[in-house]
């Protein structure tokens, strides 16, 4: 399924196409220091392992700048293509222009029309910038942030409000700010040489409804492709729902090219989380699909043993195993599949009977017995404590016969 609503113009960032009715496109960024080039390098390759197809980094001083070419490099010489955007603040004209070979090794550049400069600064910056973009044929995101948003433009538009006969609320003038500081500079952007199908631009806020309202508006006034996401979404559960709740209303819509979700780590947390959080949300809303469907009852008094909590948590760890596996031997379509581990007679057999291999585990008092449904069909009845192994090794002899061909 391709968007609908929001017709946008294809960007090529490296090898990967976002936007034009292209798949949307999973991103995400790095929280180590770029000038630690070893540890960068590291969680790059975690993140494109998870799935991450772009993945950006901070350059906010000179040895970050100057440490991209040689991450770049280094990723390549282990196999990883995976393309790279540069994060640039207040300094980014300056270091394109003085590390060149960081503005060549970058795939797309972030720009962030608020904290470039002010006045005939924030132009002459902003030239520069793109500029340097035209010179290697890279293109740039705008992404305007409610939190660091120009400032002159949000200025001038609550004075005109407040001489307005029917104001508007501080919050709907300020994402109309954000989104006329995103359409000028994308316009400036095009008078300084850049092409239209160079250009992403996005307009991120961290509250939901917010986030929804901007985005719906910016989607009907012009064709860029579209990044989407909140600022900050938060931690864990939290931060999870929240960039659901946001990037499902808008991507169900049709808007949208391109995703990630801003999730604040847990200290020492794994930054892959917000890789998974952003496929989920395309794979729940049957946009895209990156891994096979794990169906699993929430449980009751029904299923007081613990069981069937953990074969379904032992086959999700399955998949994300042997996914790699299956896809270096060319098995297509093998995300797509569908697996049923339920926990009690109630809805075990009909769930099972719709997944492509269901397990129907005893619920407390039941039959110790645990009938398999293959393609809608009882095969066999498993039992005795070896079951996880049996199950598992039908799901690999299914995925063998099915996808092997």
């Amino acid at each position: 399924m391709t968007t609908t609503k929001h017709k946008s113009l294809a960007v090529q960032v490296g090898h990967v196409t976002m936007g034009g009715g292209s798949p949307v496109v999973v991103q995400s960024m790095t929280n180590t220091d770029t000038v630690d080039i070893e540890k960068s390098i590291q969680q790059v390759m975690a993140l494109s392992d998870a799935g991450s197809e772009l993945v950006r980094l901070t350059v906010n001083v000179d040895a970050a700048a100057k440490a991209i070419p040689v991450i770049k490099e280094k990723l390549l010489a282990k196999g990883y293509t995976t393309p790279l955007i540069g994060d640039f603040h207040y300094n980014g004209h300056t270091l394109l222009t003085n590390v060149p070979a960081c503005a060549e090794a970058l795939d797309k550049y972030r720009i962030n029309p608020g904290n470039v400069g002010f006045g005939e600064t924030h132009d002459k910056n902003f030239r520069q910038m793109i500029e340097v973009a035209v010179k290697y044929d890279k293109p740039v995101r705008i992404g305007v942030n409610g939190g660091s948003l120009d400032q002159t433009i949000l200025n001038r538009r609550m004075d005109e409000n407040g001489k307005a006969a029917k104001p508007k609320t501080a919050t709907e003038v300020t994402i109309d700010a954000m989104i006329e500081s995103a359409l000028s500079s994308a316009a400036m952007a095009r008078e300084y040489g850049m092409s239209p199908n160079k250009i992403v631009i996005s307009v991120k806020m961290s509250h939901v409804q917010d986030v929804i309202r901007a985005y719906t508006q910016l989607s009907e006034q012009c064709d860029y492709a579209l990044h989407v996401g909140l600022t900050e979404a938060g931690m864990g559960v939290k931060g999870a729902v929240y960039s659901t709740a946001a990037l499902a209303n808008l991507l169900q819509n049709g808007i949208g090219d391109t995703i990630r979700a801003s999730l604040t780590p847990a200290p020492g947390g794994d930054r892959t989380e917000e890789v998974r959080v952003c496929q989920y949300i395309l794979q729940a809303l049957s946009l895209r699909q990156f891994q096979p469907s794990v169906t699993a009852c929430p449980g009751c008094g029904r299923t007081t043993n613990t069981l069937f909590q953990e074969m379904a948590q032992d086959m999700e760890n399955f998949f994300r195993d042997k996914l790699p596996e299956w896809k270096k031997k060319g098995y297509k379509g093998v995300e797509g599949l569908k697996i049923a581990v339920m926990g009690c007679i109630v809805n075990g057999p009909g769930e099972s009977k719709n997944a492509n291999i269901g397990i129907s585990l005893p619920g407390t008092g039941e039959n110790p017995k645990a009938p398999i449904f293959v393609d809608g069909k009882k095969t066999v009845t498993l039992e005795g404590p070896h079951m996880m192994t049996q199950f598992k090794k039908m799901v690999e002899e299914y995925v063998d016969k099915k996808f092997g061909a």
